[in-house]
């Protein structure tokens, strides 16, 4: 029988040796995580700067990029650090810190897209009620609950994870924390950990994509009875949407997968990959796919891009 403890650090077991290559690396998740930070800072001081932007889908929007720069946050700098040291721990706290910002930056995201597609909801099938039925009140608490009910919710979890980590080991085979690792370590039972895990996942990840799929299934009956215009409409503003939301969804299966499967048969490069896509794939492709697709934020920032330039 394993004796169990309290552990006081943690082994990232995913990293190895890359000579001098570990400097490539560092390079370049660094400028990962530099283009990262400008765009998303340059598109939410184009919103908040313009008061043309100030409509309902692109304070949304802000929101959307401000959870970008939090999750990003919440692993590059810990990333850069992992790179370039010789050994790959990390202090219990700090392990624990990034479950909790894993975690309530992906409860986050997927409410942030919850509400988005709401908007887009009320936009083309109440066109004429839009503007009484999404009031700058309403915004405030959609908003205020996106953030605090998965922060809170999160955090509560984390607490009870690091409260009940009574370990056998210590060694995390990936190259940042996560709660189903850390689960996978204690010696006691963990099924009320489990449970709750499950709770929060379904409570918030799955009813945002059964709220998303409601929303859109409303959206696609007014498309198909409705104008060319509407039709029109519904393509421009709901195509950067459903991208995003495929695209982090994909993310969030990829961590899934690796997490609940036993995933040793996979080279540890594509492993690294499936676990890094999830906390990166939006910071990179949000910015990008919104900043092209919508004509106003594109003008916008090409015409602050001309001014800084002159």
């Amino acid at each position: 029988m394993v004796n169990s403890t309290q552990v006081s650090y943690f082994t990232l077991a995913a990293y190895f040796d890359t000579g001098a290559f570990k400097y490539f690396c560092f390079m370049t998740v660094m400028c990962l995580y530099t283009f990262i930070v400008s765009v998303n800072v340059l598109l939410i001081v184009i919103i908040c700067m313009n008061r043309s932007l100030h409509e309902p889908m692109y304070i949304f929007l802000c929101s959307l990029f401000v959870n970008e720069l939090y999750g990003s946050t919440g692993l590059f700098p810990f990333l850069l650090v992992q790179i370039l040291s010789d050994v790959h721990t990390v202090s219990a706290s700090v392990c624990f810190l990034q479950i909790y910002c894993v975690h309530s930056y992906g409860a986050v995201e997927y409410l942030n897209l919850a509400i988005m597609s709401y908007d887009r909801y009320l936009a083309i099938c109440y066109p004429l009620q839009y503007n009484t039925r999404m009031t700058y009140k309403k915004i405030a608490i959609l908003i205020a609950l996106t953030w605090l009910y998965p922060l809170l919710a999160c955090i509560t979890y984390t607490i009870y994870l690091k409260s009940h980590s009574q370990m056998c080991g210590n060694t995390i085979h990936k190259v940042y924390c996560d709660s189903h690792s850390v689960v996978k370590l204690a010696c006691s039972d963990s099924l009320v950990v489990n449970v709750y895990g499950l709770i929060l996942s379904f409570g918030i990840i799955f009813g945002a994509l059964i709220f998303i799929i409601f929303t859109y299934m409303k959206i696609l009956i007014v498309c198909f009875s409705g104008s060319k215009q509407t039709r029109q409409k519904a393509v421009s503003t709901c195509t950067p949407h459903l991208a995003s939301l495929i695209n982090f969804s994909v993310g969030a299966s990829f961590e899934l997968i690796q997490s609940r499967f036993n995933m040793n048969n996979v080279p540890n490069m594509m492993r690294i990959f499936l676990s890094l896509y999830f906390l990166t794939c939006q910071p990179l492709f949000n910015p990008v796919m919104y900043g092209l697709k919508l004509s106003k934020i594109r003008v916008m920032s090409k015409n602050l891009m001309l001014n800084v330039g002159s």
